[in-house]
């Protein structure tokens, strides 16, 4: 009869029939309500979570329907839809989808008035319930970080707090430094409209490795994903210094110049830099230009640390030197070259000091050259072979045997001529002149 008088309604054919189908409508509910309803496994419902101004979709779905009546009432167990018939006045409800087996009603632009546990039921005898909690979730307001402190110093302690506003249920809120994610302190706070305000306290010592990394407060809710708030962070640190050796690369040495530069980094950054003298003073002619410090002719008595000082709002900061001046090099002379005219050979050949400084195992060498001094020996040998030489060619030149023999009738003659021939043994038996050489 129900299903007749439901179709006469629906087709509008009387006015009569309206009001029947109401007063017959309202008899059916007050039996089901006489009767206990019995919660069944052939008729079957789904939770549903929506959130707030969005839509929610109820179905009511029977397994093994054998043409009973479904109906699906609200949490004030008022009729929403009585199979497709909607007897409430609330055009939020619309019908999705209607048969023998589901009953499919979705309600639009969800508020928190529509929470609560919905019912669907088929009308056996005794009738049949199933239930749908419909959970309206409302999401927190755009998230609020704030800092105790704007401008940061390293090593001190800072404070943040971040806060999420008005949301169902309470959320939740983590927070990450850079990558690294730190623990905080949350509070939760439920107010007169039953929404929850959450506020979550960072306490963390910040370093100057923390200049501009971001601190981020993210909001985890069922409503919503990946809601954060970020802040970035502003340290002030102390100097760093570094002393840079310009010149000379290698070993300082007596008669050398010195050129150092002092690099000074910090935040804020060091506007003036000094130079000093580690338990004495500068030398008085070092010259000092900003972060460079220059020293001609280097000699021992320079010996010392040096120290590069910079200092900003922060703290002081400071590099040192130290400064060991080494003997000058050693260098060899050419050997003289050895002449026929001279018998004198200078030569000089440089050892190694006997004595070197206590601080000499620090770097200067320590080794003698044997190669050098071989070769020295060796020239000055060759040099005197050479002078033999040319001593016994010298003298062999100057040393000889001579037999003179003076014609004899010479003083008798009349000139030479005659005395030659009538010398004894004429001209070809005179003696000659024999001269040995060796």
């Amino acid at each position: 009869i129900l299903k007749q008088v439901s179709n006469m309604a629906n087709t509008g054919s009387s006015s009569l029939a309206t009001i029947l189908f109401l007063f017959l409508f309202q008899a059916a509910l007050l039996k089901g309500a006489a009767q206990e309803p019995v919660v069944s496994q052939n008729l079957v419902t789904d939770n549903v979570s929506v959130v707030e101004g969005e839509m929610a979709i109820i179905s009511c779905r029977v397994k093994n329907n054998d043409d009973s009546v479904i109906q699906l009432l609200n949490p004030n167990r008022q009729t929403i839809y009585f199979r497709d018939v909607r007897p409430l006045k609330d055009a939020r409800f619309q019908l999705v989808n209607f048969s023998d087996n589901e009953l499919k009603v979705a309600l639009s632009n969800v508020s928190l008035s529509d929470e609560g546990r919905y019912v669907c039921q088929l009308y056996t005898d005794p009738p049949q319930e199933a239930y749908a909690d419909i959970t309206v979730l409302v999401p927190p307001g755009n998230p609020i970080i704030e800092a105790r402190d704007e401008v940061l110093s390293e090593g001190n302690e800072t404070e943040m707090t971040c806060t999420a506003m008005s949301s169902k249920p309470a959320a939740s809120i983590r927070w990450m430094k850079g990558d690294k994610e730190l623990p905080g302190k949350p509070k939760v706070e439920l107010t007169y409209d039953k929404m929850y305000t959450v506020t979550s306290r960072l306490t963390f010592t910040v370093s100057k490795e923390d200049d501009g990394v971001p601190v981020a407060c993210i909001v985890d809710h069922p409503a919503v994903k990946d809601f954060l708030a970020q802040k970035y962070l502003e340290v002030q640190y102390k100097p760093e210094v570094k002393i840079v050796v310009e010149f000379p690369q290698g070993l300082t040495r007596e008669g050398e110049n010195l050129e150092l530069t002092c690099q000074a980094k910090g935040k804020p950054q060091p506007q003036r830099v000094n130079w000093v003298k580690v338990d004495d003073d500068v030398p008085s002619h070092a010259v000092i230009t900003g972060g460079d410090l220059y020293i001609e002719n280097l000699n021992k008595t320079y010996n010392g640390t040096y120290r590069c000082m910079a200092s900003n709002t922060v703290g002081e900061s400071f590099d040192d030197y130290i400064l060991y001046v080494y003997d000058a090099p050693t260098t060899t002379p050419k050997p003289t070259t050895a002449s026929t005219s001279t018998t004198t050979i200078s030569s000089t050949i440089s050892l190694p000091k006997a004595n070197q400084d206590s601080r000499a195992g620090e770097g200067a060498p320590r080794t003698v050259d044997h190669a050098v001094i071989g070769g020295v020996v060796a020239v000055v040998v060759f040099a005197m072979l050479c002078l033999l030489i040319v001593l016994g060619r010298y003298f062999a030149r100057h040393k000889g045997t001579y037999f003179t023999h003076e014609a004899k009738g010479a003083d008798d003659a009349a000139d030479a001529d005659t005395a030659i021939i009538n010398a004894e043994g004429g001209h070809t038996n005179s003696d000659e002149k024999k001269e040995y050489y060796i």
